[in-house]
């Protein structure tokens, strides 16, 4: 089974060739350019990389969220008009289950933990082989420890959960945490998570794949607030 995947909900945009589990290119990019001018040109080079076409491609992988509001909707747009071309399904991959994937097997309980900004995480609990086992959460930090202090065993991965590394240890005390080493988006856990995911046929049609936010964006929020006035 032949995999591309793509992401592009963080400033890092990630591409990557597999045949099933196994990576055979990846390509990412932080340059400070936005995602509508990098990702395709990333999208071409991976495929180059590997010595591969579009038309050979089996599954595509794209993260639909949470994340940058934008970067998701350039992603998800650009996989959806590829999967149609070629007509194949997608694999749609939550950027926190991605996350968490970078630390497969090494803990009972991984909390994956992305910034959302204001006190805000975005906050996913799995199991050590990246199985759900909770809502994914988007709320204040405080309230996202709260629900998970039933919790022991835990590993804490993502830029979230360093940012609020002291108030974690402070909330989770007389529990066995420890913070992950690899705290961003990895094209390697993306391809291992999407392979797991399309053997169990978790699979959607280009046109049944849509973005998730989790949240409203600021914009939004913010044109609420002026209602509410």
């Amino acid at each position: 089974m032949r995999i591309l995947v793509a992401d592009t909900s963080s400033s890092v945009c990630i591409t990557g060739v597999f045949e099933d589990d196994k990576l055979i290119t990846e390509n990412c990019l932080d340059d400070g350019k936005t995602h509508s001018e990098n990702f395709m040109p990333l999208i071409k080079q991976s495929l180059e990389d590997a010595k591969l076409g579009l038309s050979d491609i089996d599954v595509i992988g794209v993260v639909i969220g949470p994340g940058s509001f934008t970067g998701i909707r350039i992603g998800i747009a650009s996989c959806k008009a590829m999967a149609e071309v070629i007509g194949i399904k997608v694999v749609p991959i939550v950027s926190l289950e991605s996350l968490a994937g970078n630390e497969i097997g090494n803990s009972e309980i991984i909390c994956s933990m992305i910034d959302a900004r204001n006190n805000q995480v975005y906050c996913g609990i799995f199991d050590g082989n990246v199985e759900r086992k909770e809502e994914l959460m988007a709320d204040d930090i405080n309230v996202i420890l709260e629900k998970i202090n039933k919790y022991d065993n835990i590993v804490f991965v993502g830029d979230g959960a360093i940012l609020h590394k002291d108030l974690i240890e402070e909330k989770m005390n007389g529990k066995n945490i420890k913070f992950s080493e690899n705290n961003k988006q990895d094209v390697a856990s993306l391809g291992i998570v999407t392979y797991k995911k399309a053997c169990k046929s978790e699979f959607l049609t280009a046109d049944e794949v849509v973005p998730m936010y989790l949240r409203k964006s600021q914009a939004e929020r913010m044109k609420n607030e002026s209602k509410d006035c």
